[in-house]
């Protein structure tokens, strides 16, 4: 297949990005190819182009899907986003707590319903076991975590047979088992020769070895492709030095800030023998979990083990928790106490929130949002506070893009703004679900810095979850990993 596509600096994005020059792109029949850069640099836009979602003032697009009779688009090109990963395209009016609450869930569809039962091929089932997708048949897709949705959402569009799939980000959220199975898969469809691979991602350390070159895209520049092993060889260099940035100024904002710390309590978090059940599905069993004040956690655990809906508990948005032996900054569950008495004193970020949080909002309002712990502003923010989220954007770097609409912002643009969200009102307890998701290496790092630094103050508790070791802070003390019931 050879996609060509020409552009001029005229050609926007939703009336206010556009490429700062024309560019040249090239697709060959046969290759497998990555689109890499920096967050916000314009990746995103160029997949939308060589999908064909804009219209161009010059220049052209040519597709060549030879030796099918069809040349649309649509019918041989399969997309999965970055927000796929959350489900948002399946599940219409999805809001933030829709998972905790089984009770809420009309017009919900199963997995098995969204696979449905047409076209049974040997393909089609020896994906479903290669992909462990068997088991969530009888699950509501509203109940899948973010590793089982990026499952689904691979078999959905492996089964309609494309010849060219294009995934964003394609190993975000997966453990490190179905990273590897993924991969095998992907190397599978490379070799059976019928689909070509285009990779969109914001790390080129992770490039498989089956990708055969890399464009890189940033500064809202498409740069000409390069073979992999050329690209590696000059980014190792380039990676070094991300690595090797001092973030000491962040640091120093961070620990010059006073301490506000009015709890008396210093067991944050107390769960005994807690048990989660839905139907016939146990996600949690007898868990056993003290958090003191200035400890800092590591959760791990393999998807769908739970991790999750035990964080749900935490952040007081599970309606079993009354039923369990849960006590928050020395208040039983369920004695009388408020969901936002407890919200007040943690931040919060997941890929529930991301997947809930698709707001046609300005940036500094997702970022205000958090000082009310809620998914949209719905009370007027006053002068100090604005000043108070201007602050964080500007140690996180993304202040300049404050009046910006949130749903118009790249991926990794909208997780940054939502770690400060978490991070805005200074929370005692900091709860991070996969922070890094879709970050670019800078942004890791600088990300990775500013949660070690505000974890080192005082009375500051931190819960961190990630599928990548690489990932958690140095100031990890203790470490809870659940296993699959």
């Amino acid at each position: 297949m050879k996609n060509t596509i020409y552009i001029n600096a005229g050609v926007t994005r939703k009336a206010d990005i556009r490429f700062i020059e024309p560019i040249s792109f090239v697709l060959p029949k046969g290759e497998h190819m990555a689109i890499v850069g920096p967050n916000g640099g314009g990746k995103s836009v160029l997949v939308d182009v060589i999908m064909g979602r804009y219209p161009l003032r010059d220049g052209t697009i040519e597709y060549d899907f030879s030796p099918s009779q069809n040349n649309a688009v649509y019918s041989n090109v399969k997309y999965i986003s970055f927000r796929d990963v959350y489900g948002a395209t399946n599940t219409g009016g999805y809001y933030y707590q829709q998972r905790w609450n089984m009770h809420d869930q009309d017009g919900v569809p199963f997995v098995k319903e969204l696979l449905g039962d047409e076209g049974e091929t040997e393909w089609r089932n020896e994906l479903i076991e290669l992909l462990g997708i068997r088991p969530l048949l009888d699950k509501l897709i509203i109940m899948l975590s973010s590793g089982e949705l990026r499952k689904l959402q691979i078999a959905l569009a492996l089964f309609s047979a494309p010849k060219l799939l294009i995934i964003d980000n394609p190993f975000i959220g997966l453990d490190i088992t179905m990273r590897s199975l993924l991969n095998d898969i992907l190397q599978r469809i490379v070799a059976n020769g019928k689909v070509q691979i285009l990779l969109v991602m914001s790390d080129a350390d992770v490039v498989p070895p089956f990708i055969d070159s890399v464009v890189y895209v940033a500064g809202m520049k498409v740069f000409p492709s390069q073979k992999h092993n050329e690209y590696i060889a000059k980014h190792s260099e380039k990676l070094s030095d991300v690595y090797n940035q001092q973030f000491t100024p962040l640091v120093e904002q961070i620990t010059s800030l006073p301490n506000n710390d009015i709890l008396s309590c210093d067991t944050f978090v107390e769960l005994k023998n807690v048990n989660i059940q839905y139907g016939e599905c146990v996600i949690l069993k007898d868990v056993n979990w003290t958090v003191k004040r200035g400890e800092v956690w590591a959760l791990t655990g393999e998807n769908g083990s739970g991790k999750s809906t035990l964080l749900s508990l935490l952040c007081a948005d599970n309606l079993q928790s009354y039923a369990c032996d849960i006590t928050l900054f020395d208040r039983r569950r369920g004695s009388g106490e408020t969901i936002w008495e407890i919200k007040k004193n943690i931040g919060y970020v997941s890929p529930e929130m991301h997947r809930a949080y698709m707001k046609n909002i300005p940036a500094i309002d997702v970022v205000a949002s958090g000082l009310h712990d809620s998914v949209g502003l719905y009370v007027r923010s006053t002068q100090q506070q604005l000043q108070m989220c201007e602050w964080w954007m500007n140690l996180f770097g993304v202040l300049h893009l404050k009046d910006s609409s949130f749903i118009q912002l790249s991926s990794g643009e909208q997780r940054l703004l939502l770690l400060v969200r978490a991070f805005v009102k200074d929370p005692a307890l900091l709860i991070l679900d996969e922070p890094l998701h879709g970050l670019d290496a800078h942004n890791k790092q600088m990300a990775k810095t500013i949660i070690e630094a505000f974890s080192q103050r005082p009375g500051k508790s931190v819960v961190y979850v990630s599928h990548y070791k690489e990932e958690f802070p140095s100031t990890v003390t203790n470490y809870l990993h659940l296993n699959k019931v």
